[in-house]
């Protein structure tokens, strides 16, 4: 925690800044992408409902959603791509531009955007602005990708939106050579619902990639670029710079980028990206950036160097060095959306900010739903991703033992994956949630074997036999030892344990 500035004795919180920069700086990049990853740590058990919407209770309203789902699950689903924005493109033109009539920010990476998302979206609504935010996969439920002033659209408000556009994605879905995905239909709805609330400002988190996203028909006023790392490598490309490049097409003319740490090499493309189309650059380490952090009950106090001064002393609810990264990322973020260090000098107001981040949570990521013994969720699915998890574990937890269970994709690095997480790992549970992208529960167990030794790896095809051994063998400890358990690996494995597990 920095000091206070005001006395003579004390020191001026710029040279910490300073040492900040230089040690950003100099740092190895891939460390910084590490530190700067996804993974949202809440050591309080539960979600409100605003976070995780349930089923509607009303059967005629649930009976007319789930007829929506099932028509969306005819679609493209969301890694089957055509690498274009031209279906997208023409439903909203039909649809009569959507899209321009709010600002909009626009969030890609690899890691941490829907982190960031979720404390722009946060910042923005405790300056009195109302807000829309689209952000992919979901937890548990569809409704949760669309939100205004801060939660998901209710069920009705869904079904409305897909009843609304329908007529027209069926238009243009008659006029393109392949029908309008899943994403991109979902996206159609996004754009049409931030229009018709209407929204002052739209925080969108792109699918995958950037240029060819269905998001990216916005021109997005502030585009911020998460830490990029290997992920989607058949899509994007196979080094960070390769990836880069595709995440740049985000960066539009005139626009100001927010840049978290990167990679050199991805850096570099960024970069150059920006002054092609005449961008505003701000980077993490030298414009703005985590000048202290402290580990505080329930999460960190940090101090952060914003665009326009330093913000000291903010509780953020949430733990790990990557989350105060983050957080600084939101915050230049909405610093550019609001002018600062371009059109005001001045720093926006400290106690709205104190109050934004104070309130911020992220569901789904190291989030406790039970207790003796503890389980926790968490929704990394990428080396990096599980990296930083396990780092924050070893932070906010105190596990003499830790029991992994882990359902995969099979179109990840799940290699890279178990490896970050066997230093943590007492033993490993692997299994497989309901999905066809699932990675089979032997194929896994196989990995699992070369990585943990075969003493350490137990199989359970399925998911509530995999909790319930992992719940036993956590409970060998006793009572009071200290023994808990991770679910990790997918989204869709955190969403389908949340609802075994009571929540939701």
């Amino acid at each position: 925690m920095s000091d206070h500035p005001g006395t003579s004795d004390t020191p001026d919180p710029l040279d910490g800044f300073d040492e900040i920069i230089d040690a950003e700086t100099t740092r190895d990049p891939d460390l910084a992408v590490i530190e700067a990853g996804s993974r949202t740590l809440r050591t309080q058990g539960g979600l409100s409902q605003a976070d995780v919407p349930t089923r509607p209770e009303d059967p005629e309203v649930d009976k007319a959603l789930r007829e929506v789902e099932a028509e969306l699950a005819t679609r493209w689903g969301e890694t089957k791509l055509e690498p274009s924005v031209s279906r997208i493109s023409a439903l909203m033109d039909v649809l009569g531009e959507p899209q321009r009539s709010y600002p909009s920010i626009h969030i890609t990476g690899t890691n941490g955007k829907t982190s960031t998302a979720r404390m722009i979206e946060a910042l923005l609504g405790a300056f009195e602005l109302r807000t829309g935010r689209y952000t992919s996969p979901h937890v548990q439920s569809i409704t949760e990708r669309i939100s205004l002033d801060g939660a998901p659209v209710s069920a009705e408000r869904f079904i409305e939106t897909y009843q609304d556009i329908k007529p027209y994605v069926e238009m243009v879905d008659g006029q393109q050579e392949y029908r309008l995905s899943f994403f991109e239909v979902l996206t159609g709805m996004a754009y049409a619902a931030f229009a018709d609330a209407p929204v002052d400002v739209a925080v969108v988190e792109v699918g995958m990639g950037g240029s060819w996203d269905a998001t990216n028909v916005i021109d997005g006023d502030v585009a911020v670029i998460t830490p990029i790392d290997l992920d989607h490598t058949d899509r994007l490309g196979e080094t960070p710079a390769e990836i880069a490049g595709e995440k740049g097409g985000i960066i539009k003319q005139d626009a100001t980028v927010i840049l978290a740490q990167q990679p050199v090499d991805a850096a570099q493309v960024l970069l150059k990206k920006a002054v092609e189309v005449d961008a505003t650059v701000a980077r993490e380490g030298l414009e703005f950036g985590v000048v202290a952090r402290q580990v505080a009950v329930g999460g960190q106090l940090v101090t952060l160097r914003g665009l326009g001064g330093e913000y000291p002393e903010l509780y953020l609810p949430l733990h790990g060095a990557h989350q105060a990264h983050n957080a600084a990322v939101a915050l230049a973020a909405v610093e550019a959306f609001f002018g600062v260090g371009a059109q005001r000098a001045e720093s926006l107001d400290i106690d709205t900010v104190r109050k934004a981040f104070a309130a911020v949570s992220s569901p789904g990521r190291l989030e406790v739903v039970r207790r003796s013994p503890t389980v926790v969720l968490d929704a990394a699915h990428n080396p990096a991703g599980a990296r930083v998890t396990a780092e924050a574990v070893q932070e906010a937890f105190d596990f003499s033992r830790l029991i992994g269970v882990v359902g995969a994709s099979g179109d990840k690095n799940v290699r890279g994956l178990l490896e970050a997480f066997e230093p943590i790992f007492a033993e490993i549970v692997v299994t497989q949630n309901s999905t066809p992208r699932a990675m089979d529960a032997d194929e896994l167990a196989a990995i699992a074997v070369e990585v943990f030794g075969e003493e350490r790896v137990q199989v359970e095809p399925r998911l509530p036999d995999a909790l319930e051994a992992a719940i036993t063998l956590a409970e060998e400890e006793g009572e009071f030892a200290g023994g808990g358990v991770l679910v990790t690996g997918s989204v869709i494995t955190v969403g389908e344990a949340r609802l075994l597990l009571g929540k939701g």
